[in-house]
């Protein structure tokens, strides 16, 4: 138990940042990687086996099972070894897990940002602000129908969990080559968008719109 909690000291707070989750995703530490992709994916994996609520009791009870254990164990070994080491996890218990209330109110401030911009972006395609574009999103909406059709929901998120731990780092080292395939295929779209807002005048704003 003891080693346990001493992996999962390797992470801080600080691995949750921007930077520190551009860190993990890259693999610049393996060990911090490995610890929380393994983590993860086995906790995904379990949910897509068991509920929610019977995942968290079992992990929950697993956990307190092996702190009690550790506890019970360490008292009966200082008893015998007549030592006084202490609770064996008071590190722990000392540890300050409160939030500031500025970090509070940055995150907040962050989490609105997001939500008024999908928001925005949603009432724009929507109300077809851009005809091209609620056309391109339609059809994005049509091809999730399929992959609806094929993976539930935990499904499409461990897939996409295991490609946020190897895309970015696959892109890493092949850099060159990638973007030169992806700037391919983005002249031909761009090339088709065009053409179709040429064809569809409804595609552009007209300058009228655009001062007003």
């Amino acid at each position: 138990m003891a080693e346990f909690l001493r992996e999962l000291r390797i992470l801080d707070t600080s691995d949750f940042t921007k930077d520190g989750l551009e860190s993990l995703i890259y693999w610049r530490d393996v060990k911090k990687s490995g610890v929380v992709f393994g983590g993860g994916l086995a906790l995904l994996l379990a949910m897509s086996l068991f509920s929610l609520i019977s995942v968290f009791s079992y992990l929950s009870l697993l956990l307190l099972f092996g702190t009690i254990s550790f506890r019970i164990y360490k008292n009966v070994l200082q008893a015998v070894q007549k030592t006084s080491e202490g609770h064996p996890f008071k590190e722990y218990l000392d540890m300050d897990l409160t939030l500031s209330q500025e970090k509070v109110q940055q995150l907040a401030t962050v989490a609105v940002a997001h939500v008024n911009s999908v928001l925005t972006g949603l009432r724009r395609l929507f109300l077809v602000e851009d005809l091209v574009d609620s056309i391109k999103f339609g059809v994005l909406l049509y091809w999730l129908t399929y992959v609806g059709a094929i993976f539930n929901g935990i499904t499409c998120v461990m897939i996409g969990y295991v490609a946020l731990f190897t895309l970015p780092k696959v892109y890493e080292n092949n850099k060159q080559s990638v973007d030169t395939h992806i700037e391919l295929v983005r002249s031909k779209i761009q090339e088709i968008t065009e053409k179709v807002k040429a064809a569809v005048p409804l595609g552009k704003k007209t300058e009228n719109e655009k001062t007003k």
